[in-house]
C-alpha cells in the first residue's frame, strides 16, 4: 500500500510517499480501508518532534481516519463494510490502518467520508471543552479565540447546537463569511478594538471564552469573561504559554479551566463514545463538519505546511480513496 512515512522529525519535509507492506491485523484488531484522513495540529507537531507523544521514526502519522472495515475478528462490534471513524493516533495517512474496537466510532449515515474525518479531534475537543469542562448552558454567550481554525470552527458549531450565542474572535482577514456560515452570531477582528467591541455586544463580557491560542492575547482575553464565567484553555497555537494573574480570577469570580481532551481520554477511555452520541444527535439535527479544503495523499507535506502557515481556514482533509 501507499503511505506517507516520516523518516526524520524535520517537519513536513521529513515525509515521503512510499510503497510499504500492507498491515496485518493482530487477533483483536480490525483492518480498515482508509478513505479520508483529517489534518490537525498533532500531525504537524509529531512531524516536528514537538508533540507530547514521541513516536520513533520512521512511522506514518495521521490521527483522524474515516474508512470502511475490510476485516474484523470474531466478537467485534463492527462488521466488514461498516463506515467508521478511527482514533488511530498514528497510521492514518495510508491506504490501510489497523485498529481495535475501542478506537472506532460509527460515522453518522448523513456524512461523507471527508466529513467523517472532519468529525474527529476538533469536534470532540469542542464538545469536551463546552459541555464537560465549561458546563455551557443554553442562552449563555461563548467567545471563541482562533475561530478561523479547525478547533475554532468546531467550537462555533457545537456552541450553537447547544443553544448558545457565539462571538467569533479572529485574527485572519477574509474569514467572516465562513464563520457566519457555521453559526457565529458576531465576528470581531482582533485588530479592531476587539475588547471594546465584546463589551458593547455583551455588556459585561462572555460567559464562556474558549482559547486554543494562548500567547500575548491571553491577558486581555481574561478581562472579557463575565463574573461567574469560565475561561477554557485548549492549547497554545500562538506558541507562548501565558501566566494567569490570579487577582483577576479572584475579584471577577471567574474560573480558568483546562480542556486537554487527549490527556483526559487516557484516564476516561469511554469519553469519546459518550461525546460521539451527542455529536451524532447534532448531525442528525443538521450540523455538518465543514471540509474547507482537500488534498491528495501525495500532497500531505504541502497540507501540513499550509496548516503551519495559517493558510487553511476551517478544516482540511486528505482524500485517500473514493
Amino acid at each position: 500500500m501507499k503511505a506517507q512515512i516520516l523518516n526524520e522529525e524535520t517537519g513536513p519535509s521529513g515525509l515521503t510517499l512510499t510503497e510499504v507492506p500492507d498491515p496485518v491485523p493482530a487477533d483483536n484488531q480490525l483492518l480498515i480501508d482508509v478513505k479520508s484522513c483529517g489534518i490537525c495540529f498533532p500531525d504537524l507537531l509529531m512531524s516536528q518532534g514537538k508533540y507530547q507523544l514521541r513516536i520513533p521514526t520512521p512511522f506514518t502519522p495521521g490521527t483522524e481516519v474515516a474508512g470502511v472495515v475490510a476485516q474484523a475478528p470474531d466478537g467485534s462490534a463492527y462488521s466488514v463494510g461498516d463506515r467508521v471513524q478511527v482514533m488511530s493516533v498514528v497510521g492514518g495517512f495510508a491506504e490501510q490502518v489497523v485498529a481495535t474496537d475501542e478506537q472506532l466510532l460509527p460515522i453518522p449515515p448523513e456524512l461523507t467520508f471527508d466529513e467523517g474525518a472532519a468529525m474527529g479531534i476538533n469536534l470532540q475537543t469542542a464538545i469536551f471543552a463546552l459541555k464537560t469542562r465549561a458546563n455551557l448552558q443554553p442562552g449563555e454567550t461563548v467567545g471563541v479565540l482562533g475561530s478561523a481554525g479547525g478547533v475554532g470552527v468546531a467550537t462555533i458549531q457545537v456552541a450553537k447546537a447547544m443553544g448558545a450565542k457565539v462571538i467569533a474572535i479572529v485574527h485572519r482577514k477574509g474569514a467572516e463569511e465562513l464563520l457566519k456560515s457555521v453559526g457565529a452570531d458576531e465576528v470581531v477582528q482582533l485588530e479592531d478594538g476587539w475588547a471594546t467591541k465584546i463589551k458593547e455586544l455583551t455588556g459585561n463580557g462572555v460567559d464562556v471564552l474558549i482559547d486554543p491560542v494562548g500567547g500575548e492575547v491571553f491577558d486581555e482575553a481574561l478581562r472579557q469573561v463575565a463574573p461567574d464565567g469560565r475561561f477554557v484553555v485548549i492549547g497554545f497555537a500562538a506558541g507562548g504559554i501565558p501566566t494567569v494573574k490570579l487577582n483577576r480570577v479572584l475579584f471577577r469570580n471567574i474560573s480558568v479551566v483546562g480542556a486537554a481532551w487527549g490527556e483526559y481520554v487516557r484516564t476516561h477511555p469511554g469519553l469519546p463514545a459518550e461525546l460521539h452520541k451527542d455529536l451524532t444527535a447534532m448531525v442528525a439535527a443538521g450540523m455538518r463538519p465543514p471540509v474547507n479544503r482537500t488534498y491528495p495523499l501525495a500532497d500531505l507535506p504541502q497540507a501540513l505546511e499550509d496548516l503551519a502557515g495559517g493558510k487553511i481556514l476551517g478544516k482540511a482533509v486528505v482524500k485517500i480513496a473514493e
